[in-house]
């Protein structure tokens, strides 16, 4: 048995048995436009038509035509609306234009507590988010990109995005996402996000995001092309996940931030298919700077994040981290809730000693900012500014 691989071209294994005479091939496990020492399969090709691949004394031609063909079987990306994907466990809703994935939280997916991180769940937002334009029937072979961004060589760049999560799903735990898109501006699409369990329909989060097009060769951000729009245009739902009326602005760190860590470095692993690093790897680097002890004792209940460039391998990145203000955390209490319920008391001995008050306030920062920003050596230019909002730790998720 002989085993041919010529994946740079054609994404697949040519797989061939050859007798020892070095003949023509006993079997052929490929499909047509395969020729073999010679001897052709079922169709042929003009020559200029043709990519040839020697091994071993073996000769293998491929015809061209078939190339594409073998990268759409693979991805198999539907040329029109589809209304159930049974592989992706999705469904179109929302009369239409919505799109609705159960998952199952995997064991890689949470953290020792067994709760789902929260990079999992920006990895579950994304990934749910590819699949309705997926469905959709606009995908090209894009990461997103419709066929008319493809034609405009345009990509989409997220700019602004905010997840709140209320309850952690946990290992093993079914859960609905639900996704849909809306207008945001002239030259912007807002996509927003629901996550539910299936089982009692408990919102775990609500997610919120902003995204314009990025021309993919001069890395500008682009107007929405008129053809683009009549494509998402249909789509969108006048739905939001997180009312965005007065969106909070995050101030800019400086380097007397308390808390920074330097010598950041993206690896390949990082870039996704637009060749930036990917946003959940910002997040990571946002949280690196917060001190072990309080992540041990607290969950993440809020994260706004605001995108300024993008980061590629060869930057180097510092990650900056401030405490935003010190309150009170308690199980599930809001600072301000406290503050009215404080309001007409009277702190007196008699409540202290008795410590049914006091017992649950915990003076911490429940709140922080981040930046995250490629050094250089003239001036540092800021890649992400972050806000994020904690709570104590609670039993499950």
């Amino acid at each position: 048995m002989a085993s041919f691989s010529i994946s740079k071209l054609a994404f697949f294994t040519v797989k061939c048995s050859i007798n020892r005479d070095g003949h023509e091939a006993n079997r052929l496990n490929i499909i047509n436009g395969i020729k073999v020492n010679g001897t052709s399969s079922l169709s042929s090709a003009p020559q200029s038509d043709v990519l040839t691949h020697k091994e071993g004394g073996s000769t293998i031609s491929v015809s061209k035509n078939v190339l594409i063909n073998a990268q759409e079987i693979r991805q198999n990306i539907p040329t029109k609306k589809q209304l159930v994907d049974p592989f992706r466990q999705g469904q179109i809703v929302e009369e239409g234009v919505g799109y609705r994935q159960t998952v199952v939280i995997r064991s890689y997916e949470v953290g020792p507590d067994k709760t789902t991180t929260i990079e999992s769940i920006l990895n579950l937002l994304q990934e749910t988010a590819l699949n309705h334009v997926w469905m959709s029937g606009l995908l090209g072979d894009g990461f997103g990109a419709t066929h008319g961004m493809m034609r405009n060589n345009l990509i989409w760049v997220v700019s602004r995005m905010q997840v709140q999560v209320d309850h952690y799903p946990i290992w093993g735990e079914v859960m609905e996402i639900d996704t849909w898109v809306g207008a945001s501006g002239k030259n912007g699409m807002r996509r927003d996000w629901l996550l539910r369990s299936q089982a009692t329909g408990l919102v775990f989060a609500r997610a919120t995001s902003t995204w314009v097009m990025m021309n993919q060769q001069t890395r500008r951000l682009s107007k929405m092309p008129d053809e683009v729009r009549a494509e998402i245009a249909p789509w969108f739902v006048e739905k939001q996940a997180i009312p965005d009326d007065c969106p909070e602005k995050i101030h800019k760190l400086d380097s007397n931030a308390r808390y920074v860590k330097s010598g950041l470095k993206p690896k390949r692993s990082d870039l996704d298919m637009n060749q930036h690093v990917n946003n959940v790897k910002y997040v990571r680097w946002m949280l690196e700077g917060i001190p072990d002890e309080f992540l041990e004792n607290h969950q993440l209940s809020d994260i706004i994040l605001e995108y300024r460039r993008e980061c590629g391998i060869s930057d180097n990145v510092q990650s900056l981290c401030e405490p935003s203000q010190v309150g009170i955390i308690t199980n599930g209490v809001q600072p301000s809730n406290m503050i009215s319920l404080l309001n007409g008391f009277s702190l007196s001995s008699g409540i202290i000693e008795g410590k049914e008050l006091l017992q649950s306030l915990n003076p911490e920062p429940f709140s922080y900012t981040h930046l995250l920003q490629a050094k250089g050596e003239s001036k540092n230019e800021e890649i992400v500014r972050g806000k994020t909002y904690w709570r104590k730790k609670r039993a499950m998720g």
